[in-house]
């Protein structure tokens, strides 16, 4: 009777597990069913906002619990991406670099040494490391980083040097600036292209004081650093009214040696800080170590500074420096959409495979990597490696493959841990002019995780209310 009984209790208690299994599973099929109603007869009423009256609207919501398709608008219409390309680019570098990848920059001489003194020049060789003189690391700083190579320099028995101190960026080649990229933008910091010598990001910072009356002129106050080799500002800026905010922009015409600073910043401001690409931040680095060694001013060395004449043949490298790994490269990159660092991962691999740092093999090797994974080469449409020029197209269907396939990786922690925190939601965000994107993951409160691109192109009015429409339709899948 004993042995019966428990039998007969496994049997019942066996059967009832099995309901309430069933019963979860069908309750999570309804609560689904149920989002996909409210969030598609949401998405039709956004769709019909007079300010997407001449807009190309794309999305696609996937739940990963189940694989089925929540909302899919226009998932394979290529549109501009802004940032959210830079999760392509992300991926791709982990894929082929591997997350624990450093960029190396070495330090070498030519010449002798004779009683401390070199008779001839330090060499700087850069392998594209966007963190040297980063202020986002403590031990990439401009300061660390001089300080480190002092010493190196130091170590190998230099303590005066004869000649100069020069940049090696032969190790990429091709354009500076991508193919794409409007005028309105390469002059900014965040159009600062990539070179195999980065050096602070490619970035300065203009000082501005503006007038006490709107229309007045503006003036230039200093720059950060203190001298940068290669900039002639003229500013062509007028003061606004007071709250307006930064609507200025640098401007770097072609075959002028002149950068000029057009728009408007507030009234009465005495050091308006707007921060531009530097014209050229490798021989920056240089003179800036060169002066540090020779213990003169950036000015005094930059103004006799002359050309690097024949190349730079017998080098004898004595020191290497390793930039801060991949993962922590890729946070940053995502964290604060560096434009810098996306086009030094493009062109760092064009040079793994390709031996040429162009970031048009790049854009090739992103496309066939991503063609093996089953994604057609006309659904990324791209030509840099940051999402900036205006004439990038992806499909949303392309982004949620990538991020699945993301997912799946067992670099993905570094991966999510990059991703921006907005609205409550982890994602990748894009903007550039008429153009806003997300794409990103949502687990929503009962449990159901989601992947999603969202992309808007030629939308009327103001971009933060787009966002904020966005975003009220992306929280009805939390």
């Amino acid at each position: 009777m004993i042995l019966i009984f428990s039998f007969e209790y496994r049997k019942t208690y066996f059967l009832k597990k099995i309901f309430l299994l069933s019963f979860l599973f069908y309750s999570i099929q309804l609560q689904a069913q149920n989002t996909k109603s409210v969030f598609n007869n949401a998405y039709k009423k956004f769709a019909t906002d007079k300010v997407f009256k001449h807009a190309s609207i794309s999305l696609l919501v996937i739940n990963n619990s189940t694989g089925k398709t929540v909302t899919s608008v226009n998932p394979e219409t290529g549109l501009a991406p802004a940032s959210c390309q830079k999760v392509i680019t992300a991926s791709t570098s982990f894929e082929l670099l591997g997350h624990n990848y450093t960029y190396k920059t070495t330090l070498g001489y030519t010449g002798k040494i004779v009683n401390g003194v070199l008779n001839g020049n330090i060499i700087i060789k850069g392998s594209g490391d966007p963190t040297l003189g980063s202020w986002r690391y403590t031990e990439t700083t401009e300061e660390s980083i001089i300080s480190e190579f002092e010493k190196a320099i130091s170590r190998e028995g230099i303590n005066e040097i004869n000649g100069h101190v020069y940049a090696d960026e032969s190790a990429w080649k091709g354009e500076v600036t991508p193919d794409g990229w409007i005028w309105e933008d390469i002059g900014n910091y965040y159009g600062a292209g990539a070179t195999a010598l980065n050096w602070r990001e490619n970035q300065y910072d203009l000082f501005l004081k503006s007038g006490k009356t709107i229309g007045d002129t503006v003036e230039y106050v200093n720059t950060k650093p203190t001298f940068v080799e290669g900039l002639n500002v003229n500013v062509m800026a007028t003061s606004a009214e007071k709250g307006s905010g930064d609507n200025s922009y640098i401007f770097i015409p072609q075959y002028n040696s002149r950068t000029y600073v057009r728009g408007t910043i507030p009234v009465d401001e005495n050091h308006f800080t707007i921060s531009g690409s530097m014209p050229r931040p490798a021989t920056q680095l240089a003179i800036t170590l060169e002066a540090s060694l020779k213990k003169l001013p950036v000015e005094t060395i930059a103004m006799n500074y002359p050309e690097a004449s024949n190349g730079f043949d017998s080098v004898d490298v004595f020191y290497t420096h390793n930039s801060p790994d991949l993962d922590s490269i890729v946070y940053w990159f995502l964290k604060k959409s560096i434009n810098l660092y996306g086009e030094s991962l493009i062109k760092t691999l064009a040079c793994r495979f390709t031996k040429i740092g162009a970031t048009d093999s790049g854009v090739n090797i992103i496309k066939n990597f991503w063609s093996k994974k089953g994604i057609e080469p006309s659904a990324m449409n791209i030509i840099d490696g940051s999402g900036l020029s205006p004439a990038n197209r992806i499909t949303t269907s392309t982004l949620v493959s990538v991020m699945q396939y993301a997912k799946k990786q067992d670099w993905f922690p570094s991966f999510y841990s990059a991703l921006p925190e907005i609205n409550g939601i982890k994602m990748k965000s894009g903007s550039i002019g008429g153009v806003v994107s997300y794409t990103g993951f949502i687990k929503s409160k009962k449990g159901i995780d989601y992947t999603f691109a969202f992309i808007i192109n030629n939308f009327d009015g103001n971009a933060d209310d787009v966002r904020k429409k966005m975003w009220a339709l992306l929280d009805l899948l939390k």
